[in-house]
């Protein structure tokens, strides 16, 4: 059984934090292997004293359903302790909330996308913890979906956001802590960072072989099967195809009322989506895009995991949607996780190169021959912020 960062911390407190007040950074998924919240652990900690306690995007406990539904802190109403926000009038912990502590503890489950908000959470504490001179320890998670190969496209400087703010691919097999890793080593050589690793982690590994407990990381994060098609599945947020919000298998679950499922099959299925078929599937999402509204679409199975590349797939579900349509999809301009200028498909993917070839048809092995080759130097450099082994379990 692989044992988290979050066991291991506690089982062998660092002596450099006894008897320092911590902020402590979490959400529901923040647990041991024997369903012991971080909070309730540390408070019974005879070396441990929190200070304060962060969350961040859905809130605390994952009460927040959706993207740009804000929260606000309070107080732990036991301890009198303050609780802040991270998704809300702050993302980044201000020198206020900082200076009565002498470190930060981060110990979040990602599921391994890019668009995922925790990686740049992890990013802004990182930044004020440099800027306040105090110490951030990383506690290590499994990365869910580490086993999948390299997917999707880059991003360019100039469409980072809080979806993306670092060179990496939209699916980059790295855990939180190496993450960490090459943040540090990208933007803050000089942030002091420890991070406590996970002992009988295997990269190759699926989450249901570690042993330990899955908790919803975020509302629409039910089970892992649903991180495996988060990393492509995320971009139909962008579009007028419902992503299966609304429905129990959120982002496994795709459609709309004006999909025609004869011409979609033809297209989607020409592309030869590796790893994967689609069901047909009729739902009513009860919240969200189309709701109340019967939509014609498929559910995604996944038949082979080590085969499946979720961002191919789903770009290949986008184009066919976008030419089977009769010129009913169509990208979102809504604002997007606080980028109110550029279209959100642009900051998932980005660049407005995907979209602008979705326009122009561009057949999908073009696409995915050049994401290959955008990839290819983070490929390269992935050795210098692994951690962990690519043994099978």
């Amino acid at each position: 059984m692989v044992r988290s960062g979050l066991d291991c911390f506690l089982q062998d407190f660092p002596s450099a934090l006894v008897g320092k007040k911590l902020g402590i950074v979490c959400h529901a998924a923040s647990i041991t292997a024997s369903f012991l919240h971080i909070t309730d652990a540390l408070f019974s900690h005879p070396h441990a004293a929190i200070g304060a306690i962060f969350g961040p995007q859905h809130g605390l406990f994952g009460q927040m359903q959706d993207n740009m539904i804000e929260w606000e802190g309070d107080e732990n109403k036991g301890k009198g302790i303050p609780v802040y926000s991270l998704y809300g009038h702050n993302r980044k912990p201000s020198s206020a909330m900082l200076a009565p502590l002498d470190a930060l503890v981060f110990d979040l489950q990602d599921v391994g996308a890019r668009p995922y908000t925790y990686l740049w959470t992890l990013k802004f504490c990182m930044e004020a913890c440099c800027e306040q001179g105090i110490p951030l320890w990383v506690l290590d998670r499994p990365n869910p979906i580490a086993t999948l190969n390299f997917d999707g496209p880059m991003i360019m400087p100039e469409y980072y956001s809080f979806v993306g703010g670092a060179p990496i691919p939209l699916c980059y097999r790295l855990t939180i802590g190496e993450v960490a890793q090459f943040l540090q080593r990208h933007f803050y050589p000089s942030a002091e960072v420890s991070i406590v690793w996970m002992q009988g982690y295997s990269r190759n590994s699926l989450f249901t072989d570690t042993g330990l407990p899955w908790v919803l990381p975020s509302p629409n994060m039910p089970t892992p099967d649903t991180a495996i098609v988060y990393p492509g599945m995320v971009l139909l947020e962008a579009t007028n195809l419902s992503e299966g919000r609304g429905t129990t298998r959120p982002f496994e679950i795709f459609g709309a009322p004006y999909l025609d499922i004869k011409s979609f099959r033809a297209l989607v299925e020409k592309s030869a989506p590796h790893g994967c078929l689609f069901r047909y599937h009729e739902f009513i999402p009860t919240f969200q895009k189309w709701a109340g509204k019967e939509c014609h679409g498929f559910q995604l199975h996944v038949t082979d995991i080590r085969a499946f590349r979720p961002v191919e797939t789903a770009a290949a579900i986008i184009l066919a949607a976008a030419a089977s349509s009769g010129g009913e999809f169509a990208f979102h301009a809504d604002p997007y996780e606080y980028e109110y200028v550029k279209p959100a498909i642009d900051i998932l993917t980005g660049s407005d190169r995907f979209r602008l070839s979705v326009l122009a048809d561009v057949p999908l092995g073009d696409l995915c021959d050049e994401w290959r080759r955008e990839r290819q130097p983070y490929v390269d450099q992935f050795r210098y912020s692994a951690f962990y082994g690519e043994e099978l379990t």
